[in-house]
């Protein structure tokens, strides 16, 4: 089956108000640019994003902050972006964070479709706040629940017609969870292939977790650059 969309406009046509929406990537390295800049400019509303963290505040998930189209966000870390902290202090946007840990296995273990696991993380702090604890050989565990996606957009380097995806290098990141997360995935890669053209061996994510691709052009920007120790 063909998957390849030639238009963001319509690959995120159906992303509706209030929709739960996965993001790849970490800081700004491997984030889905082109489909995040299309879901500004379809200007979808009251949007809960899972994601790592939520940008900076011109770029990534900070430009879905920045016109108010996120109503929460869970996430394990927010520290670079400023207006994520403004709204957060104004009470004019919801946050649930979560250690990067649990983040990783919750979305994990939602696309396995497990529905819930214990981990010592967060024991005793106020991440346990609400939650059910349980003793395992003399410690304690608090309970998590797995996280699903109405859609869940990801970065890949290389893809093929059917959605079959390589990451490069660190842009694997969070990509291949989410991806497995969604109920409909969509995928931007760098390069588009012909089906049988990619080494099977090498696919990280194969095409029965996405939905659609589309090849785009990326910026790569990168958080802080540095050059010395």
């Amino acid at each position: 089956m063909n998957k390849l969309f030639t238009s963001y406009e319509e690959a995120v046509a159906d992303v509706h108000d209030g929709a739960v929406v996965m993001v790849g990537g970490f800081g700004l390295c491997g984030i889905p640019e082109n489909l995040i800049l299309a879901l500004a400019e379809k200007n979808v509303r009251d949007l809960t994003i899972i994601s790592n963290n939520c940008g900076v505040d011109d770029w990534g998930l900070g430009i879905l902050l920045n016109k108010r189209q996120i109503k929460k966000i869970i996430a394990s870390y927010v520290g670079e972006n400023k207006e994520f902290e403004r709204q957060y202090l104004a009470g004019e946007v919801e946050v649930e964070l979560t250690p990067q840990g649990t983040l990783a296995e919750r979305i994990r273990a939602g696309g396995a479709g497990i529905p819930a696991f214990f981990t010592a993380a967060g024991v005793g702090t106020p991440v346990a706040e609400g939650k059910e604890v349980r003793t395992f050989n003399g410690k304690e565990y608090i309970l998590e629940e797995s996280l699903v996606a109405d859609f869940s957009l990801i970065k890949g380097w290389q893809g093929d017609h059917y959605g079959n995806i390589i990451y490069h290098k660190t842009a694997r990141n969070f990509n291949p969870m989410i991806a497995a997360a969604g109920k409909i995935t969509i995928a931007e890669v760098e390069e588009v292939y012909n089906v049988g053209d990619l080494p099977p061996d090498q696919i990280h994510t194969p095409s029965i977790y996405v939905q659609r691709v589309l090849k785009g052009s990326f910026e790569k920007r990168i958080e802080r650059r540095t050059v010395q120790a």
